[in-house]
């Protein structure tokens, strides 16, 4: 991971309803959940949870699939994998 996308992470997960949208979809995995779902389970407005929805994305953390007529979004496992591995790649001078 290149510290620009581990900032974009990091960015997007320094905000609470954001941090809590991701906690919810790691505790859901692998099914995902509908926009619709995630928003009244936060008690937080579709069109907001919408946007919050888009910058978790566009920071490698949330993967969307549409399902019928539902979109589902699932924690992005492989982001959050990469940027633990950012942050603990010179961990400890290289000792495991």
């Amino acid at each position: 991971m290149e510290t620009g996308s581990a900032i974009a992470a990091l960015g997007a997960l320094a905000q609470g309803t954001r941090l809590d949208v991701f906690r919810l979809l790691v505790r859901h995995e692998p099914a995902g959940m509908a926009a619709g779902e995630i928003a009244r389970q936060l008690d937080v407005p579709q069109n907001t949870m919408s946007a919050h929805l888009g910058i978790l994305a566009r920071a490698g953390l949330v993967r969307s699939e549409r399902h019928s007529r539902s979109i589902i979004y699932r924690a992005d496992l492989d982001g959050l994998r990469a940027l633990t591995l950012f942050l603990v790649k010179d961990c400890c001078a290289g000792s495991p």
